[in-house]
């Protein structure tokens, strides 16, 4: 019973998700927490105060202006008698209402008004979830110290398929551990640079040489990391998801400027390279689109080598990261190849992955990996990305104990 003492303050806001906070709360009584619930009066729609209270078997909260319990205990006593207030689900709008420091129902109020930590499990259709201004909301609440858990990838109730589900209890439950038992944070005061997708290299103002990279992996690795407490640098290149809760992001393109964003951003004690960085430049991208000739042969592209991230930051010296975690995406002799890029860039460990068009990991939600190290090969079945990002961080924890 890891939460046994701990009281948590569940607000539940109106989404069709409301329904798991039910799950939620038996879970967390059953890791010994005392569970509180304020209910929006949109969330209402979808769950009872009944159900809630049956579950928590504590007072449900609805009412700003309700003088019995203003008078039993005011919004402000419940907004900090609890170790941590946990929004879930979390809707655009109640989001908007944080951000915005809005009062204008009970929930609005408490959060407005505690000194107490808070997590929040965004839920909303996939378009609510990417607008802009939802994640300009988000940017600003974790820039406050928020903490956000999800939202998972997936198909909704609207039919549509996308970021935005509620994560699931267990995973909710997870991150209220990690916030309130220490020995589940145990990266803590750890600084971690994860480096994640393609890096764009010009021939000239309109294209580029690139790779499929996703950045699904590296950005999963990330929030992973910080989820165990670390304080993580992510250095991204060009991808297509929405940059994890709780890092900080820096957004680059090419090779040079990814390994110039590692550099500033050490010290560290953590470095994993999970970044498809080109092996190639142009020597010099051409000022103007290159034309096309008609009965011309195709222009002759001079390419030269790009700067070596991995080796650069895993040689020796005094500002090497004390764990260098590298990528290997091979198509042929993915071992072997591991194995030689070990020795050769003086990493710690070399995670492999055979990316070979049959298997769909470059750029697919799926990834089976090997951990190569100088003890030996450790061998992961197929897994979704988020599961290797949550066993890799686990290892580096471990790693680092």
């Amino acid at each position: 019973m890891t939460l046994t003492g701990k009281r948590v303050l569940l607000i539940i806001s109106g989404g069709i998700a409301a329904f798991k906070a039910l799950e939620l709360i038996r879970l967390l009584r059953k890791q010994g927490a005392g569970v509180t619930c304020v209910l929006t009066d949109n969330g209402a729609q979808f769950v009872t105060p009944l159900s809630l209270q049956a579950l928590s078997e504590s007072k449900v909260y609805a009412e700003l202006f309700s003088l019995t319990d203003e008078s039993e205990m005011g919004h402000i006593q419940l907004s900090r008698a609890a170790d941590l207030l946990v929004v879930a689900p979390a809707t655009a709008n109640i989001l908007a209402k944080m951000a915005n420091g809005l009062a204008d129902d009970l929930a609005s109020t408490v959060l407005l008004a505690t000194d107490k930590p808070v997590l929040v499990a965004p839920a909303m259709n996939v378009r609510m979830w990417l607008h802009p201004a939802t994640q300009a909301n988000m940017a600003t609440l974790t820039g406050r110290g928020v903490q956000v858990v999800g939202p998972d990838e997936g198909a909704m109730a609207c039919n549509e398929f996308g970021p935005g589900r509620l994560a699931e209890p267990p995973e909710i439950l997870a991150a209220i551990e990690s916030l309130l038992s220490p020995a589940s944070r145990p990266l803590s005061g750890r600084h971690a640079i994860v480096t994640s997708g393609p890096t764009h290299e010009p021939i000239d103002p309109v294209r580029y040489i690139a790779n499929r990279s996703s950045g699904r992996q590296g950005h999963a690795i990330a929030a992973a990391l910080a989820a165990l407490g670390a304080r993580v640098t992510l250095v991204s290149g060009p991808v297509n998801v929405p940059d994890p809760a709780g890092v900080s992001v820096r957004h680059v393109e090419t090779a040079a400027q990814m390994l110039d964003a590692c550099q500033t951003a050490l010290p560290a004690d953590i470095a994993v390279f999970a970044a498809a960085v080109a092996d190639w430049r142009m020597d010099q991208a051409a000022t103007g689109k290159i034309k096309k000739q008609p009965g011309a042969a195709p222009p002759s592209l001079h390419l030269v080598p790009n700067p070596d991230i991995l080796a650069t930051i895993a040689a020796a010296g005094p500002h090497r990261p004390r764990l260098v975690v590298g990528f290997a995406a091979e198509t042929d002799d993915l071992l072997d190849n591991a194995q030689s890029k070990l020795r050769r860039k003086n990493a710690d460990w070399i995670v492999a992955n055979d990316v070979s068009p049959a298997t769909g990991i470059m750029g697919g939600a799926d990834n089976a990996v090997h951990i190569i190290s100088a003890d030996g090969i450790d061998h992961w079945p197929l897994l979704a990305k988020d599961e290797v990002a949550k066993r890799l961080a686990a290892r580096i924890a471990a790693a680092l104990a």
